[in-house]
């Protein structure tokens, strides 16, 4: 059997949009819109200034290069990657994969800067970016918490691979060039928890993207690898998960074993890319159900605040030892504090909803006293059994009834008319005029029309 990075070189190569099913070409616009939005709002922050100063101040001046969004400036690709994909991150409005990776702020970056090299059409650009989440997610989806036991963030350990793959199809890179692309990025992977554990700011997807682009770049200019990269002995599943057998030690449902064969099955007959969800609020995703389906139950069965007595919400066990059992730097499943899982329960069935302008950073005196006090009645429980994003909640009456709901975990996986939608509350707040953000919307939406994908760069330049 060919390796994994060859069977995923093979088939990126001759991936096609003809060949993308209409969910899949769906959700690529939808992943891009969520990314767009999160650069606008990530350029306001303090981090997303200083990484778009830094590179500007550093890396402008260059004939050939990329546009760093909103700012303008032409800088060098990997400063453009690095600066992007770092507003993004600021910038909170993720998408979510298995909980401790969010794509979008990797991969949709360094897909741009491609776009703007190569002068792409939105359906290259479209493809380039299936390509980059489809390889992602799938070298990722069993491994995310035994390489995070190991002292690795997953988010850019397994975020350098998409982001590259993307860049390398939309630039026209072809099988054996992929090949070592992908043989590349696991020399240049990396993403170590101690510093923010340590009460640091982590190196993460910023990093990653731009040593996405060394890696195309290199394979590009001919530098080759190995076929047994990923896989080998000493490879990147030995080096970032302890082992290259699938042995586990960590997994969100209690499973000891990984089949690396599986990483491959299938491809372009089952789409791992359509599990992707957006988090909307700037909260951790495993929040998210906490907000909205507590706000359903009550308005579904026209529950007020004043009859409610207390929450009990069973959750999978990770999702309270955050971001790993091995090294936790804050447990959910203890007493209720803003910010924490239970506040946003509490804001959920209090509230009915949770503003999608609000920022990561909750500061004491904005925290409703009405959802203060609640959220000390609210329960979190962790078990085993339970799938990630997909809390099971009890809300207890004070008549003594109580109303169930067993989130699926995909509550929050939207076509792109429903995320746009929900997400519309932020273009009162972005550093363009609402009607500017409204033709990035359109764009998105209509992105396999586009004659150049890069026209949502400019579109996020300041009139």
């Amino acid at each position: 059997m060919a390796s994994i990075s060859r069977q995923f070189a093979q088939w990126v190569s001759k991936l096609r949009y003809e060949d993308l099913p209409p969910a899949v070409i769906d959700r690529a616009k939808g992943v891009t819109l969520q990314a767009m939005a999160s650069v606008l709002i990530g350029a306001q922050t303090a981090s997303g200034k200083q990484a778009l100063a830094m590179i500007a101040d550093e890396e402008a001046g260059v004939k050939k290069g990329a546009t760093l969004m909103v700012d303008g400036t032409l800088v060098t690709k990997g400063g453009a990657a690095y600066a992007n994909s770092e507003t993004a991150l600021s910038g909170g409005k993720y998408d979510t994969f298995r909980m401790l990776t969010h794509p979008n702020t990797a991969i949709i970056p360094a897909a741009l800067v491609a776009a703007e090299s190569t002068g792409a059409s939105g359906k290259t650009f479209l493809t380039g970016v299936v390509a980059g989440y489809e390889v992602m997610e799938r070298m990722a989806a069993e491994f995310i918490p035994q390489t995070m036991s190991q002292g690795f963030h997953p988010g850019p350990v397994f975020g350098i691979f998409g982001a590259a793959v993307a860049a390398a199809k939309i630039m026209g890179l072809n099988e054996e060039q992929l090949n070592s692309t992908i043989a590349l990025c696991a020399s240049l992977a990396s993403g170590n928890l101690e510093s923010a554990r340590g009460g640091g700011k982590a190196l993460r997807e910023g990093a990653a993207t731009r040593s996405a682009l060394l890696a195309v770049t290199l394979a590009q200019g001919g530098h080759t690898s190995a076929d047994s990269v990923l896989e080998g002995e000493a490879g990147f599943y030995h080096a970032y998960c302890g082992n290259n057998r699938g042995i586990l030690n960590y997994s969100f449902v209690g499973d000891v074993k990984a089949n690396l064969d599986a990483i491959t099955a299938n491809l372009g007959k089952e789409w791992m890319f359509l599990e992707t969800l957006y988090r909307i609020y700037y909260t951790a995703g495993y929040n998210i159900a906490h907000i909205d389906v507590p706000a359903a139950i009550c308005n579904d069965n026209n529950l007020k605040l004043e009859d409610i007595e207390r929450v009990e919400a069973v959750v999978n066990w990770m999702e309270t030892q955050y971001p790993s059992p091995a090294y936790p730097s804050r447990r959910e499943d203890g007493d209720a504090r803003i910010g924490g899982t239970a506040y946003f329960t509490a804001y959920g069935v209090v509230k009915r909803g949770y503003p999608v302008t609000a920022g990561q950073q909750i500061k004491e005196a904005d925290a409703p006293p009405d959802v203060v006090d609640f959220m000390k009645r609210v329960t979190i429980i962790p078990s085993h059994k339970m799938t990630l994003f997909g809390p099971r909640f009890t809300i207890f009456t004070k008549s003594g009834k109580s109303y169930t709901r067993q989130s699926t975990g995909r509550e929050f996986i939207w076509d792109f008319d429903t995320h746009a939608k929900r997400i519309s509350g932020i273009a009162g707040s972005l550093p363009i005029p609402a009607a500017q953000y409204e033709q990035i919307v359109a764009a998105c939406r209509g992105l396999e029309n586009e004659a150049r994908a890069d026209k949502l760069v400019k579109l996020t330049l300041k009139p």
